[in-house]
């Protein structure tokens, strides 16, 4: 292993007032990503970049994107460059990240989703926007309207391939790709590059530098995994107990209705509870990511479709409730603790009839975990892991668009404001905004 120190922003290449800027925002130290990836884009090679969630990617495409898009001017409606991404939220957290550094170097940059109106947005890319950061759905709806052009583009980056892959989103994207002019140039983010993201890399990107920071398996040195083996008739009052632990705590199950079921049954256990899933309106979607953050609401229930729209700091536990049918939903639903070196912990329910299934899904994924842990004896140690609790069992009243979210156990422990602030995108975001709503076609 090299004893040399990591490169500086500066010596990455970025320009003295971007370098100003991140500092302002207390960031000085480049992750691997960024100092791998940063110096290729400044240069102008295409770029496939490999990373986990967490990994800092979107500074590693960011900064030097907004970089290359200095020193000229966009015409009204047509963008320089673009960043599509699979959601909504990861929509507005990209703009919340790269929002100070675009005001440094004087740009313009916007990002248009579902949930928002058209026209609002129409008149907003009319005004001229430099960078550009979409989902596929929606930039379709503009360019059907000719409200966007898309000629001017020298720079697209397609963040969270592999997702855009799951959701059946690729086919839009490549009919926007299409609207570029082929001598843009192409960088593409992903967590895994296998199956339709291979095919998207081959007819996009030109000679593309490869940067992988990570293997795709859930090898988080700070991330410890555990499986509890529940009898199926006490597993709902196991998952209540764990709810109430102190600490921001995430719930993964399969199905939306699975997390309506849960949400209404931890609240009526008196754990104070929100979920999460792509049919919740635009009003909900944007309390509960709020209360999440802040922490007055400390556990959410939420589908895999929701798991990698959730970058909110200090999760110190990950349940799945449902255990994952697959290997990439496990690394995803994982990912969201023990971001960017903090430390975290992952517990995988099963009953008797899941435990084959469950073993096969943790070993494709790579991950080592700890002998299972039964629970239902005077074995405890399922209670020390996960922090277990008795619930209060007093109801959480229901919560209202005039009313907040009332804080029945333990705030952000760690004391870290909106707990938007990812190290792993290295800045503090802003939870609200545009960009949440019903999930449509295409992201929107």
């Amino acid at each position: 292993m090299s004893d040399r120190p990591s490169p500086s922003f500066a010596q990455l290449g970025l320009p003295t007032t971007l370098v100003h800027s991140l500092g302002r925002e207390g960031i000085s130290t480049p992750f691997p990503i960024q100092a791998a990836a940063i110096p290729d884009i400044l240069a102008g090679r295409d770029v496939l970049g490999r990373g986990p969630t967490g990994s800092g990617k979107t500074l590693a495409f960011g900064l030097p994107l907004l970089v290359r898009l200095t020193g000229a001017a966009s015409r009204p409606g047509r963008p320089r460059g673009i960043v599509l991404v699979p959601t909504r939220e990861l929509a507005t957290q990209i703009e919340a990240s790269l929002d100070a550094s675009a005001v440094a170097l004087g740009l313009r940059m916007a990002a248009i989703v579902g949930g928002v109106p058209l026209k609002a947005q129409a008149t907003r890319l009319g005004r001229g926007v430099d960078l550009l950061v979409a989902t596929p759905g929606r930039l379709a709806d503009h360019l059907g309207r000719d409200t966007v052009r898309l000629d001017d583009v020298a720079i697209t980056v397609v963040d969270e391939a592999d997702h855009m892959a799951e959701l059946g989103f690729l086919p839009q994207v490549t009919e926007i790709l299409d609207q570029t002019p082929r001598s843009a140039q192409r960088l593409l983010f992903s967590a895994t590059l296998d199956g339709e993201v291979d095919t998207l890399v081959a007819r996009y990107l030109h000679d593309p530098v490869t940067h992988a920071t990570a293997a795709a398996v859930a090898a988080v040195d700070t991330m410890a995994h555990h499986v509890l083996h529940v009898p199926r008739e006490i597993k709902w009052d196991t998952v209540a107990r764990i709810a109430a632990r102190n600490g921001r705590t995430l719930l993964f199950v399969r199905t939306k209705a699975g997390v309506d079921r849960l949400t209404d049954e931890l609240r009526t256990a008196g754990v104070n509870a929100a979920g999460l899933h792509g049919d919740k309106p635009q009003g909900h979607r944007t309390r509960v990511l709020t209360g999440f953050a802040d922490g007055t609401v400390p556990v959410l229930v939420a589908t895999d479709v929701a798991a990698r729209g959730i970058h909110v700091d200090d999760v110190s536990l990950v349940v799945h409730v449902d255990p994952p049918t697959e290997p990439k939903a496990y690394l995803h639903r994982a990912g969201r603790t023990a971001r960017a070196g903090e430390s975290g912990v992952v517990v995988t329910v099963v009953t008797e009839d899941e435990r084959a299934a469950a073993a096969k899904v943790m070993r494709a994924a790579g991950v080592e975990a700890d002998p299972p842990l039964p629970v239902g004896g005077k074995d405890r140690r399922w209670a020390t892991v996960t922090g277990a609790r008795e619930p209060s069992r007093t109801p959480v009243p229901e919560q209202t668009p005039e009313t907040p979210p009332r804080a029945d156990q333990t705030r952000n422990p760690r004391g870290r404001g909106n707990g938007f602030r990812s190290r792993g995108d290295q800045r503090r975001g802003r939870p609200a905004g545009p960009g949440y709503g019903r999930r449509r076609r295409g992201g929107r």
